[in-house]
């Protein structure tokens, strides 16, 4: 019988895997199982370096469908996203994202379908690794900002964690509109505005309560 897993991870230790799962639910995944990483980080791990991860390699069969909230959460380097989707498409697993709904499936024979889909896949990995280079400099900016202004009042607390502010601006540079953004993530619309006006500001907010 055909299963159909969803693969979680977040990096650090405060953020939660819940809301991946929920989103999954909510986009109309039936998911049979849940493997997820906990505290692991997608840049300097490859997937099969993981706890669970690993397991993937091992639990998934022809026929199953491996479903990811976006392609990051496999990694965030490159070559070992598109090693990853392909050894899983050679494997006879489709593998499909939340945010997108994009499928990856290896079954198809036509040259043209491949060399899109490959390109796809090329994008997307490359994309996730930009991303990750990019929310690493947010982070060093926002360090900085709170280290010079840390004897400041810290302001109000905020609402989000770092994992949902990855999610909001993964959808934003995806196209997502703040009205459905708020809702995959629980979010106010009001603070995922916030986010796309200054999102450095909402990592020095972060930063500033040791989030």
């Amino acid at each position: 019988m055909c299963k159909t897993i969803l693969y979680a991870r977040v990096s650090t230790a405060d953020q939660t895997l819940d809301h991946q799962k929920t989103q999954a639910v909510a986009a109309g995944f039936e998911i049979d199982e849940v493997v997820s990483d906990h505290g692991v980080s997608g840049v300097s791990t490859t997937l099969q370096e993981r706890p669970e991860g690993k397991r993937l390699y091992d639990k998934l069969r022809h026929g199953d469908t491996l479903v990811v909230r976006w392609v990051d959460r496999l990694g965030r380097n490159y070559q070992d996203v598109t090693d990853t989707i392909r050894h899983f498409m050679r494997q006879g697993v489709v593998v499909r994202t939340v945010i997108n709904n994009l499928t990856f499936d290896g079954s198809t024979a036509d040259p043209m379908q491949e060399a899109v889909r490959d390109a796809l896949i090329a994008f997307m990995a490359a994309t996730a690794q930009a991303q990750a280079e990019a929310t690493k400099e947010a982070q060093r900016a926002g360090i900085e900002i709170a280290r010079k202004d840390g004897s400041k009042y810290r302001g109000k607390k905020p609402s989000y964690d770092r994992d949902k502010l990855h999610v909001v601006l993964e959808m934003l540079d995806n196209g997502s509109g703040a009205t459905e953004i708020a809702k995959v993530t629980q979010l106010t619309r009001q603070t995922v505005l916030r986010i796309r006006k200054s999102p450095s500001a909402a990592e020095v907010a972060l930063t500033r309560w040791g989030m």
